[in-house]
């Protein structure tokens, strides 16, 4: 919820185009426009301040900042699904499944997830399209636990942000590493990839509010067709 106000915010200040000094609505107008409390209103604010969006004024209010007014095209520091990354730059989003498979975690899966060698994960390998064009190919490991049962019951072409979440999981933070690679030459082969780099690789361990890690992702994004921005500042 207080993510969800968090953007609401955000949207605001673009929607009402509001520039560096300007003063934002206050606390209780928010919280009546989004229909929220205001204590959700002000954790999603302290969020804003901490970020250097708004900054408060003692007795006067909250107000915009510099880097307030500027809207990034891919921000970064906001942790979305694949899925939310391409919907959000207009694509539609299919994916193809290439493999998935119960299997025994090695000792880097083990480490990254906070579990024994050998206990069981989910191994998923996919291709996410858009508008029929792959984009980004994904290698997902996830701790069976966190999704129990057989696998062949499930559809693995969608979210696995909102999938884990279904299950009491909600990841809302990682911390992410970026490299230029090429893409494993197996798969250009094997799935007709070729030619197609370079490409962002993406490494990332998702965790949940309560500090668990539940998905260790690397995602490959053609670096073509997608960016990523970072807003700087002192």
């Amino acid at each position: 919820m207080v993510l969800r106000v968090y953007d609401q915010i955000l949207a605001l200040i673009a929607d009402l185009g509001l520039k560096p000094g300007d003063r934002l609505t206050a606390e209780t107008e928010l919280a009546e426009v989004f229909g929220v409390s205001r204590s959700t209103v002000r954790e999603a604010l302290r969020l804003l301040e901490q970020e250097g969006v708004v900054h408060a004024k003692q007795g006067q209010g909250r107000f915009v900042s510099a880097s307030g007014s500027l809207r990034l095209e891919r921000p970064m520091t906001k942790y979305e699904s694949i899925t939310e990354v391409l919907t959000a730059r207009g694509y539609a989003v299919t994916s193809a499944v290439l493999d998935v498979r119960v299997a025994a975690a090695d000792a880097r899966e083990a480490d990254a997830l906070g579990l024994t060698a050998g206990d069981e994960v989910i191994r998923l390998l996919r291709i996410r399209y858009g508008n029929d064009e792959p984009l980004v190919v994904s290698e997902n490991t996830l701790p069976h636990a966190a999704m129990p049962g057989p696998i062949e019951h499930r559809d693995w072409s969608g979210s696995l942000t909102l999938a884990l979440a279904g299950h009491g999981h909600l990841v809302n933070a990682s911390i992410a590493t970026i490299s230029a690679v090429e893409l494993p030459e197996i798969w250009q082969s094997r799935y007709h990839l070729e030619g197609l780099g370079p490409w962002l690789l993406v490494s990332e361990v998702g965790m949940t509010r309560t500090g668990d890690h539940v998905l260790l992702a690397s995602d490959y994004h053609r670096g073509a067709e997608i960016s990523f921005s970072v807003l700087r500042h002192r």
